[in-house]
């Protein structure tokens, strides 16, 4: 009978001991996305974002999803969400932004991205926000695969403008 390789998957909030394997994940996610510097995030940027997530004060949460099966992959980082809360002016209460989801690309499909949004969504509900929303490239099938599972898909078109 063949080993069993798919991943058991506890999602937790992050930890500073994270950093090492974390990293790696996002250099590849913000890759994904089309940064292509060397880091493809500037030093300073990953510094001040990796720091805000353990701010006291800061709106900034970060989730991991770790592999908990048994053999040479427990313990590693399969995936990470960041996400922040703010006012609106639809709502009385607070709404979540999921800003960054990523799995590895090994790990994808084993129900780690489904895990960390329903985490975020229960941090969200926890907090009492009034929803939770994301955005994503029209072109990443793979992600919207799911999203199109686990949410709705808004007919809002989304412009960014420099400063």
């Amino acid at each position: 009978m063949p080993a069993d390789t798919s991943a058991r998957i506890a999602v937790r909030a992050v930890r500073r001991e994270d950093h090492d394997q974390w990293l790696p994940l996002w250099h590849a996610y913000n890759i994904f996305y089309g940064r292509r510097g060397e880091p493809p995030v500037e030093p300073a940027v990953t510094a001040a974002t990796w720091d805000r997530f353990f701010a006291d004060g800061e709106p900034l949460w970060a989730l991991v999803a770790e592999d908990t099966g048994a053999g040479s992959g427990k313990g590693r980082l399969l995936g990470f969400t960041h996400y922040l809360f703010h006012l609106g002016t639809n709502h009385v209460a607070p709404v979540c932004y999921l800003e960054d989801l990523f799995t590895a690309e090994a790990a994808r499909g084993r129900g780690a991205g489904r895990a960390l949004i329903e985490a975020v969504a229960e941090a969200a509900r926890a907090a009492g926000a009034a929803r939770l929303y994301w955005l994503t490239q029209e072109h990443n099938a793979t992600a919207r695969r799911l999203y199109d599972a686990v949410a709705v898909k808004s007919d809002f078109i989304v412009y960014d403008k420099a400063l």
